[in-house]
């Protein structure tokens, strides 16, 4: 097919831009066509079709178009010319190959995985046990020797934030508080004697009975029936309470008696063997430095330590605001039982103090005292405050925590909590509604016939068994029901009391 046998050339219906075109689209399938034998077009040049639209009449009436079935559109053969694109391969079969080849492989061999896995497992855990049994020989082996003292961090030390969860309260308030009047108390304990040697007279066979060494002539040689005798609730309790003889130890000088006795409250610490610093107290009123008294006991292996590191107290004993109190002679070996004597007997120290506070020596006491008996005695109406263990509930679960880090030994614990088993000491982790296990780094109480014989009573069981006094403290709130009032405040209560310092150096044991 040509534009000669189309006729165009003189047709008045075509113009020249119309010829002009025709040429280009030409010259294009010329070049795009595959064969050019069978599916040519005549050449006719752009020039030949506009001289000849040039030199023919502007307008004619006849249009020839021969058209031959025998060669195909124009557009068809611009279409058939274009060369198709090849697919690409999709390469997602090689991708999911691998996943898929593992899998197979993984179920093929899973169990020879499994024994190998178990295998590592038995022979890491074999090599754990092994090194564990080298580093016990190697610290057997060792001498006793004295562990240098470790410094912490005071990072804590003097900080006075205000508290979260102790509700005191305002400062203008608290320099006018003062102690409430007394009242007729309804308790069914109205006076508790304290057996010494004197009205009780102790028979040396009956030693044979008690089945430990750590009676003695402070504490008395009390018997089991005694011991049973003492939890029963009569209107005057008779119980064995420390200071059985003069003889016993823990002697104090007449200057401090005298100085002690004057104390309407107290608020109480103590470092024997050279162990803690002494923190001064912070955050008290005025008031509360008039009406509260500061006593720290120390025994004469601390007053050495103290003053190679320069703490000296001065004419009057004091040191800051506290007032050091030495304590000769005491009465056991075991430096932790001795301070229970200071944190349980204060009743016995300080005769007519009506109310006390005890703060470990880890700690530094940050709060007003009369602040701190408004908030936890007087406003609930309570006679004891204690905090409640921050890590467990129950007396059992204590026990063994106590084992397992070395603070008694198996067998001391052992018996101490059979014994608690054969009287009947439920495994309950919540008693009278709170949790059934304590921590008395802070103790807030009333001297009251009743809290005075509690005290009395958790001190010889912490004699008779383990010096850890969180073990025997519930076993003794469980005999003696009469004590209902008791305050048990949160731990966070007792972080807004202290400052914890930790203890800074390992007291030394009398020889």
């Amino acid at each position: 097919m040509t534009f000669g046998s189309l006729g165009l050339f003189g047709s008045p219906c075509i113009s020249q831009p119309v010829y002009s075109s025709l040429c280009r689209i030409q010259s294009r399938f010329q070049h795009s066509t595959e064969s050019n034998t069978t599916r040519s077009f005549n050449r006719v040049s752009c020039n030949q079709i506009d001289h000849r639209q040039s030199s023919l009449p502007m307008f004619n009436n006849t249009l020839s178009l021969p058209v031959t079935d025998d060669q195909p559109d124009e557009f068809a053969s611009k279409m058939r010319s274009r060369p198709r694109r090849k697919r690409r391969k999709s390469d997602f079969r090689g991708r999911t190959e691998l996943p898929n080849r593992t899998c197979k492989q993984l179920t093929r061999w899973w169990p020879l995985l499994l024994f190998l896995t178990a295998l590592l497992l038995l022979a890491f855990e074999a090599s754990k046990i092994g090194w564990r049994s080298k580093t016990n020989k190697s610290e057997l082996q060792k001498p006793n020797v004295v562990v240098s003292p470790v410094k912490k961090s005071e990072t804590n030390l003097n900080r006075l934030d205000a508290p979260r969860c102790l509700k005191l309260l305002p400062p203008e308030e608290l320099q006018h508080l003062d102690f409430p009047v007394n009242k007729d108390s309804s308790d069914p304990i109205k006076k508790v004697i304290y057996l010494s040697e004197s009205n009780a007279p102790y028979d040396i066979n009956s030693q044979q009975e008690l089945g430990t060494t750590r009676f003695n002539l402070f504490t008395g040689f009390q018997t089991f029936h005694q011991r049973e005798q003492s939890f029963k609730v009569n209107e005057t309790a008779s119980v064995h309470c420390g200071f059985y003889s003069e003889d016993g130890g823990f002697t104090i000088s007449n200057e401090d008696k005298s100085y002690m006795q004057t104390c309407k409250s107290v608020v109480s610490t103590c470092a024997f063997g050279g162990g803690d610093n002494l923190y001064q107290p912070i955050g008290m009123s005025d008031t509360s430095l008039q009406k509260v008294c500061y006593v720290a006991f120390w025994d004469e292996i601390t007053l050495a330590t103290q003053k190679e590191q320069g703490h000296v107290f001065n004419e009057d004993r004091f040191i800051g605001k506290w007032r050091i109190v030495i304590v000769k002679n005491l009465p056991f070996r075991d430096q932790r039982l001795n301070g229970k004597i200071p944190k349980m007997l204060a009743h016995r120290l300080f005769p007519n103090a009506r109310y006390s506070i005890w703060v470990d020596s880890k700690s530094q006491f940050r709060r007003d005292p009369l602040g701190v008996f408004e908030a936890l005695l007087w406003r609930s109406k309570s006679v004891l405050a204690i905090s409640v263990h921050g890590a467990r509930s129950s007396v059992y679960d204590e026990a063994k925590a106590v084992v397992k880090k070395n603070k008694a030994t198996p067998e001391e614990v052992k018996v101490q909590i059979t014994q608690y088993h054969q009287d009947g000491l439920p495994e309950d982790k919540r008693f009278n509604g709170n949790k059934a296990l304590n921590e008395a780094s802070v103790i807030v109480r009333e001297h009251t016939p009743v809290t005075n014989l509690f005290m009395c009573l958790w001190f010889n069981e912490v004699v008779r068994f383990t010096s850890r006094d969180q073990l025997s403290f519930p076993y003794v709130l469980w005999r003696l029901k009469v004590l209902k009032n008791i305050n048990m405040f949160p731990v966070c209560t007792r972080k807004d009391l202290v400052n914890s310092m930790g203890h800074i150096r390992k007291a030394k044991p009398l020889g």
